[in-house]
């Protein structure tokens, strides 16, 4: 019996220290503020330019490809003899450059993810020209197998008072990765 009454003696004096230093030695009263959670301040990258190259991820497993805008033609004019940009309009032609830097054949249709914006945040989607000055268009679907390369322009009309500040260019017709660069 004074074997049992002396184990449970030193149980209960075990209990006590330890229902004091709580989880790990580390005792938080009721009253004391909850340490405060450090977070590393986010840091936002350089925004991409003309010229510079963004890698993007498709839908798909091994789909990706990187892309550059190479040039800006702002006018640029129709060479078909048929298309017109609307009465206070003109078009505006981006030249992409997209290699397939994935594992999985790519096949998009560019134009429906790409996008140019003026600086007040107005974006104008692209537009159907076969053929405009500033050079060859790009085809209505690219098909390239990995490390296939496709170069060529998106036309967009945007009215003439608005100044193009930025192009955006989405895989997967805009539901994939999406990459934008600053104009000017």
């Amino acid at each position: 019996m004074r074997k049992n009454i002396a184990v449970l003696a030193a149980l209960g004096t075990v209990g006590l220290l330890l229902s004091g230093c709580g989880v790990g030695g580390v005792t938080n009263t009721p009253n004391s503020p909850a340490p405060a959670a450090t977070t590393p301040a986010a840091t936002t990258p350089a925004p991409a330019k003309v010229g510079d190259s963004i890698t993007l991820k498709g839908n798909t497993p091994g789909s990706e490809v990187t892309v550059v805008v190479t040039k800006v033609v702002d006018p640029t004019s129709s060479t078909n003899g048929f298309s017109t940009p609307a009465a206070g309009s003109r078009y505006v032609a981006v030249q992409f450059q997209i290699n397939n830097t994935g594992t999985a054949a790519y096949s998009d249709a560019p134009s429906n993810g790409a996008k140019v914006a003026d600086s007040s945040g107005q974006q104008f989607s692209s537009t159907y020209t076969s053929a405009v000055s500033a050079g060859p268009t790009l085809p209505g679907t690219v098909k390239l197998t990995p490390g296939g390369k496709a170069l060529g322009y998106i036309v967009f009309e945007v009215p003439t008072a608005s100044k193009v500040s930025m192009v955006q260019f989405g895989t997967d017709s805009g539901f994939g990765g999406t990459g934008e660069w600053q104009v000017g």
